[in-house]
């Protein structure tokens, strides 16, 4: 049997630490494809009272399938609700197979989350990810001489194709540059994670490691902050399990159980299909009035929302 690479996990739990969270919002619609704004403006509203920074325009957001205009338009009414708190979004360069990293385009991008107060999330792109591993960290050192601050990602291909889970010397080049204050692991593996954070404790403890891994939320008590899609179904649900994690109590687990739970069933594969599952949950939550989503994105079966009611009911009754 080989030695396993990655560090023993039992010694990095943290406990009684503060986690820092932030959550997706999801982008809802009406039935005739409108956007549902009051529904999403609610839902930052809502984010923010818990205690969670939004993240907007991310792949919850269905970054990838909308225009700049309604990128705007979903940073405008997260600067007005967020009334100056931190929040983040996503700055996305649509691209092809074989096309050339492409900084102005990220630039515009990033301009347009500073102007409305926001820090850049950087999603990768086929330019970015298709180069060599020294030619992507000189990539985004030059993100970083043009935004003071952003979050990296890496993005498994279940997620989206031009997605890449980068070596960990790519991910220690990320930690060498200032700007970068952390990055998103949507790996959906726990090793990769935990050799990342024994990365950060060994070579930069500010740095932070925003877990994307909705199939192990409890990667918290390893010292991982999230930046999750499954806290858009319950953003108050997650408030109350990171306060009793802070706190050292043992409802903790209750929590993070149930909370599990909604998330194999909501990001089993398909995993995009997660979106059509958020906006079942939040309208049998009295949250939206439609649980329609993008038309190019991915739909669950009706067979879903019995067991979604039920957890709604089982969420709901935590206090």
């Amino acid at each position: 049997m080989s030695t396993p690479t990655h560090p023993e996990p039992i010694g990095m739990i943290r406990r009684k630490r503060r986690i820092e969270g932030s959550s997706a919002i999801l982008l809802p619609f009406h039935a005739n494809g409108d956007i549902d704004w009051v529904g999403f403006t609610a839902h930052v509203r809502r984010t923010v009272a818990a205690g969670l920074a939004p993240a907007v325009n991310m792949d919850t957001g269905f970054g990838n399938l909308i225009d700049d205009t309604i990128r705007r338009k979903a940073l405008q009414i997260t600067q007005a609700e967020t009334g100056g708190k931190w929040f983040v979004a996503g700055a996305f360069v649509l691209d092809q197979p074989g096309a050339a990293f492409d900084l102005a385009a990220y630039a515009r991008q990033i301009d347009l989350i500073q102007q409305y107060g926001g820090t850049p999330v950087i999603f990768q792109s086929y330019g970015l990810t298709d180069q060599s591993d020294e030619k992507i960290v000189e990539a985004y050192a030059a993100i970083g001489r043009h935004a003071p601050r952003f979050v990296g990602f890496e993005l498994g291909q279940m997620f989206a194709p031009f997605g890449k889970i980068y070596s960990l010397e790519v991910y220690r080049g990320l930690m060498g540059i200032d700007s970068c204050i952390g990055a998103k692991h949507s790996s959906l593996r726990r090793d990769l994670e935990w050799e990342r954070l024994a990365l950060r404790d060994a070579t930069r403890p500010d740095f932070r490691v925003y877990t994307g891994n909705d199939l192990a939320i409890d990667m918290v008590m390893y010292g991982s902050d999230y930046l999750l899609g499954l806290s858009t179904f319950a953003p108050e649900a997650f408030a109350l399990r990171d306060k009793a994690w802070e706190n050292g109590d043992a409802s903790f687990y209750e929590i993070n159980d149930l909370l599990q739970y909604l998330g194999f069933l909501a990001f089993r594969p398909p995993v995009p299909a997660y979106k059509h599952s958020a906006a079942m949950f939040l309208k049998l939550r009295g949250w939206i009035r439609c649980d329609d989503t993008h038309p190019r994105s991915a739909k669950r079966p009706e067979s879903d929302r019995e067991i979604l009611a039920d957890l709604a009911r089982r969420i709901e009754a935590l206090r």
